[in-house]
């Protein structure tokens, strides 16, 4: 294994596999490379922007390049054939896009992401350059990944916190403990995307204070609209696939209460869904008073939650949930599921209140609180908009805490 310093060049005169810049020596930027499932590539193209646009956000700083993993079922061939091991990769504009192969439910987990980190490091030591810092954009996945990578090669990493996926494998696999212990403690920054998420993976793991820097979810509905007396009911955005976590059950129980308590303006749902998922939806639903609104584009949601009284959704999972942020932000008061989504950054703010989602009856009085006091939330809400914690939840201030965090992580090798 050849030991060269990360960023400093190993090479001289090949293309690199990943797009790193060949000409290191006239650069000063420190070199990043991201291990995310999550960021849209030529093999999924659909994947939630999110790392994308932290990535376009501190570009001016880094050279950040991706290897963008995408994980598919082997069949009972591959595995009696030895076949499971191959990890295929294509070039695209930011980097490369791999498809590895490890069973569904957690099964051979650690197996399949040590075969994705040893194929990582086999790949940086081909490489012209090595980089500053790994990112891994999740603990539980791509974090064992990077974990494996960086300790063959000697390069820092950093790792992000997703409560939703993080919690929930950490819950399955509680046998690798030890390795997420590990990963944390190794880990020269921690990026949580909300303050409940990294206080469960503390609590679960048992874990000493870290260098963290919390970093919330960029939208690109970031600019205030002034709040207003909503000509609309109760309203809720998500696509309908997604019924079930994100509790339409509790929402039509939640609902049906209020209708008996005399509340007569149905909770209108925007989100899209083929003809059997929206049967599914009805048929959840029942005789609730619950509207299926069908589709809406960006401008068309922003302007349904001007003139909404508020927004509900009680996920019983979430790891972030930008739709609240841009709730916010389009002045609607939000109700948002407590111990999940952006839990932890509005416990004293009057126009956020938490419920227990499994509760239907606390969905309920949050529903109808949330009604009567319109005026009061949303006379808060006008207010903290012009504050300088509404300003952390814009591209600005998100991409500098990114680019704060990042320099911290690649500081000692750099000095």
């Amino acid at each position: 294994m050849t030991a060269e310093t990360p960023g400093k060049a190993i090479g001289a005169g090949r293309e690199s596999g990943f797009g790193f810049s060949i000409d290191r020596q006239t650069r000063s930027k420190p070199v990043v490379l991201h291990v995310s499932g999550d960021f849209p590539d030529p093999l999924e193209p659909a994947k939630t922007p999110v790392i994308k646009t932290l990535l376009d956000l501190t570009e001016g700083d880094f050279e950040h390049r991706v290897l963008s993993i995408n994980r598919s079922a082997p069949s009972f061939g591959d595995l009696i054939g030895g076949r499971a091991a191959g990890i295929a990769a294509e070039p695209f504009e930011y980097g490369l896009a791999a498809r590895y192969k490890a069973p569904p439910r957690g099964l051979l987990h650690r197996t399949g992401l040590h075969r994705l980190g040893d194929w990582l490091a086999d790949r940086l030591e081909d490489e012209a350059i090595r980089p500053d810092l790994l990112v891994a954009h999740k603990l539980s996945i791509e974090g064992i990944a990077v974990h494996r990578a960086a300790a063959r090669l000697g390069i820092p990493y950093a790792v992000s916190i997703q409560g939703d996926t993080d919690l929930k494998i950490l819950g399955i696999r509680r046998d690798l403990a030890g390795e997420f212990r590990k990963i944390i403690a190794k880990a020269r920054m921690i990026f949580p995307f909300a303050p409940w998420a990294w206080d469960a993976v503390r609590s679960r793991l048992g874990i000493a204070e870290r260098p963290v820097v919390i970093l919330p979810c960029p939208t690109d509905l970031d600019d205030p609209l002034p709040p207003r007396k909503g000509e609309d009911g109760p309203l809720t955005a998500f696509h309908l696939r997604n019924h079930r976590r994100k509790n339409l059950p509790g929402l039509a129980r939640a609902m049906s209460a209020l209708g008996k308590q005399g509340f007569a303006e149905p909770l209108t749902v925007l989100g899209g869904g083929d003809a059997a998922t929206r049967a599914a939806c009805e048929r959840v639903i029942g005789d609730a008073p619950v509207v299926l609104a069908g589709p809406a584009d960006r401008a068309t949601l922003r302007a349904k939650m001007n003139r909404a009284k508020v927004f509900v959704l009680p996920s019983l999972r979430e790891s972030f949930g930008l739709v609240f942020i841009e709730a916010l932000f389009a002045g609607l008061p939000i109700i948002y599921p407590r111990g999940a989504g952006v839990d932890g950054f509005f416990d004293d703010a009057p126009f956020a209140l938490a419920v227990d989602a499994r509760d239907p009856r606390s969905i309920a009085r949050a529903i109808g609180r949330a009604i009567e006091r319109e005026s009061e939330m949303k006379a808060a809400l006008a207010d903290w908009q012009a504050s300088d914690h509404a300003q952390t939840f814009r591209r600005p201030a998100i991409g500098s805490a990114f680019r704060e965090g990042l320099m911290a992580a690649c500081a000692n090798d750099r000095a």
